[in-house]
């Protein structure tokens, strides 16, 4: 089912997200594809729906940095990077301190978490907190920006939240501060040298 991005879509979406449903959305960067983390059997459907190896565990979206302090712990750095950056692609591996989530995402000590810069995302996000985090696209394969390539070619989701083409520059920009170090695991749309420089 294919919804807009206006108050009656975000609630559809919300709700579907609330049963267990999965939810293709636009965000900042590429469309992604989520559902309520806390849903082991959702978390599972969408392992599915991607073809992704297990061993890769998802990141999650949150509405913003008080909401992500609910479950992961920042220091010093990766807060300050945080309330720079954040909304925006920019991606970090935080300790996780939310067990329910360790075991839904069969994660031990951390979580790849960030908060998103696009309206329809948030006004979702207002309403579920965290969602499941990844590009909507088969695993391996380039993510898509176009909004009809993107409904075409995506299955099995229940609803997909149009935003119309996303003029992002790329996935986001993954990074993890290791002994007080930035550490990019994936580079994206946001440079490191933006971030050292504000360190």
């Amino acid at each position: 089912m294919k919804v807009k991005c206006d108050t009656q879509g975000i609630e559809t979406a919300s709700q579907s997200v609330k049963n267990g449903g999965i939810v293709v959305y636009p965000t900042d960067t590429v469309y992604g594809i989520g559902c309520d983390p806390y849903n082991k059997k959702s978390v599972e459907k969408i392992y599915q729906i991607k073809q992704r190896p297990k061993t890769k565990p998802f990141p999650i979206l949150a509405y913003s940095i008080d909401v992500a302090s609910e479950i992961v712990e920042f220091d010093k750095d990766s807060k300050k990077i945080a309330e720079k950056f954040w909304p925006g692609p920019l991606t970090l591996i935080l300790k996780l301190r939310d067990e329910k989530l360790k075991e839904s995402l069969n994660l031990s000590e951390k979580i790849a978490i960030r908060v998103p810069n696009n309206q329809c995302l948030q006004s979702l996000l207002k309403n579920s907190k965290f969602l499941i985090g990844t590009s909507a696209n088969l695993s391996g394969e380039n993510a898509f920006t176009k909004s009809e390539e993107c409904y075409q070619r995506v299955k099995e989701y229940d609803i997909f939240l149009d935003g119309g083409n996303i003029e992002g520059g790329g996935e986001s920009t993954i990074l993890e501060m290791i002994q007080g170090k930035p550490t990019i695991h994936r580079a994206g749309a946001l440079k490191k040298e933006e971030i050292i420089e504000f360190l």
